[in-house]
């Protein structure tokens, strides 16, 4: 199987920022990141969503290149399970404070918060978000998110924001 290899992208001011950071861990809230914030929820009350599997493939490519991700959602919910079992990748939910919750994680976890790049669209993320080194938000988050994001995708949630974010991430290690 032949290896896709990244080029390296120009230091644009989209990109600028982004290629001079090297995150210890990369954080995705679920709902309005890795989906479009939309749900179908049955008769029988089960839910699904859509997600993008250019997103799957970015963390896959991400985990091969030695990145930490998690996802940490609000929600408790088995289609999020389900995702970040199937992604291989740590899943915090049922979190009602993300970032007292994101704090104890990375502290646990030897992670400095200045070296975390955390992805998130709407206000309840706002305080996870200030507190690390690169907040990044997708083109459609909240007004309030999107001033305080370092990087704003061209992807809408759920439109390919993990994908988009893999590309830069991996052209900066050459993969």
């Amino acid at each position: 199987m032949k290896q896709h290899k990244h080029t390296r992208l120009p230091a644009t001011p989209v990109y600028e920022g982004m290629l001079s950071f090297k995150p210890d861990l990369l954080v995705y809230d679920f709902d309005g990141v890795m989906t479009d914030n939309c749900v179908l929820v049955f008769q029988d009350g089960t839910e699904a969503v859509f997600v993008n599997r250019a997103d799957g493939w970015g963390i896959e490519q991400l985990r091969k290149a030695g990145f930490r991700q998690i996802i940490l959602s609000t929600e408790t919910n088995p289609v999020v399970s389900v995702r970040a079992k199937k992604l291989q990748i740590e899943v915090l939910q049922g979190r009602d404070d993300k970032a007292r919750d994101l704090s104890d994680y990375c502290q646990s976890q030897g992670v400095d918060l200045a070296k975390v790049l955390y992805v998130g669209n709407d206000v309840n993320d706002l305080d996870a978000m200030r507190l690390v080194g690169y907040p990044v938000a997708p083109a459609d988050a909240h007004p309030k998110v999107l001033a305080i994001a370092k990087h704003v995708t061209q992807a809408r949630g759920g439109g390919g924001v993990i994908k988009e974010i893999s590309e830069i991430l991996l052209s900066i290690v050459g993969n």
